[in-house]
């Protein structure tokens, strides 16, 4: 069966008992696998998923190519992977470094395979997959200039791929929107329909170079207005019929001094991070800050928010 086809279908995965069950949500409860109940509230979770490879599009809605300048017609899509060891769970932690400050949201939708997947075509890939799930592509920026476009440690870190609270199939997906929300603010809004490129386009994409595996993962891309987290934010990611991913942001110890290989805030890592906020904090000779930005970001949401993604830049 088709995954958008048939009654909607849901499994979580938790730790009860020092063991990992599945299970699904009955109102404020979870029913475990072996029949036992237990607060949904009070629920430790784990990932839905256990991927072998997790792989994610760089640019794929309309809008967030808008707000970069960027024109995606006529181009092809770009790919990045994420280790396995960056899986994160629903109620989790988002760890921002003691030496960093450009710690981003993204959220996604990510397609999780459920059979092997080589040389399909589009239309054949709704067959091929398991599921969808909330994702969080977090991205830490200060280590955008140092990875020289390999993405791992500004992707990659533990952590970095929140991914919950359940695996959902029988919807479909193609009428969905993704919401994300900081500190109950809503920062970033945009439906499945505004991507370049589809779900079962980009599947089909990668499975003419590579064996997708059951369990894989593709993050699907993000809309307009990732902006950075700072510790004691609340970030959920909701996606109509998949539920919500809930993660808090903290703030942990600084890396081990490597050779060099500290992070660095950069004019182009600001770009990024900030997005068109850039241009609206900056002042004559001197670039925007991370902390400008928190001190002025509630406004800045307000407005971006109300004018969209190709809003008026600041004199």
């Amino acid at each position: 069966m088709s995954v958008l086809e048939g009654p909607r279908r849901e499994l979580r995965r938790v730790w009860h008992g020092g063991r990992l069950h599945g299970c699904r949500a009955e109102g404020g409860e979870l029913v475990l696998d072996d029949g036992r109940v237990i607060d949904e509230a009070t629920a430790h979770y784990a990932p839905p998923v256990d991927p072998g490879t997790i792989i994610c599009v760089h640019l794929n809605y309309s809008s967030r190519a808008r707000e970069f300048r960027r024109e995606l017609e006529g181009t092809s899509p770009t790919y990045f992977v994420k280790p396995r060891s960056s899986l994160g769970s629903h109620r989790g932690e988002l760890v921002r470094p003691a030496d960093c400050q450009l710690l981003n949201y993204e959220g996604e939708i990510a397609a999780v395979v459920g059979r092997p997947m080589r040389r399909v075509r589009p239309e054949q890939v709704w067959d091929h997959l398991d599921g969808f799930a909330c994702a969080n592509d977090v991205g830490l920026h200060d280590f955008r200039d140092t990875d020289a476009g390999s993405m791992l440690r500004v992707k990659g870190q533990d952590g970095f791929c929140p991914l919950g609270p359940a695996l959902v199939s029988g919807i479909d997906i193609r009428e969905s929107t993704l919401r994300t929300r900081v500190n109950g603010l809503l920062v970033q809004e945009g439906a499945v329909a505004e991507m370049a490129w589809g779900i079962d386009e980009l599947c089909a994409d990668l499975s003419r170079h590579l064996t997708l595996q059951p369990g894989d993962v593709v993050l699907t891309g993000t809309p307009w207005h990732s902006r950075p987290m700072f510790p004691g934010d609340r970030v959920e990611v909701e996606v109509d019929e998949l539920g919500t991913l809930l993660s808090h942001v903290v703030e942990g110890p600084a890396p081990i001094d490597g050779r060099a290989f500290a992070a660095r805030v950069t004019k182009n890592c600001l770009g990024v991070a900030l997005g068109s906020d850039y241009h609206r904090l900056k002042r004559p000779g001197e670039p925007p800050t991370a902390e400008q930005y928190r001190a002025a970001r509630t406004a800045l949401i307000a407005r971006n928010m109300a004018e969209g993604p190709e809003g008026k830049e600041a004199p």
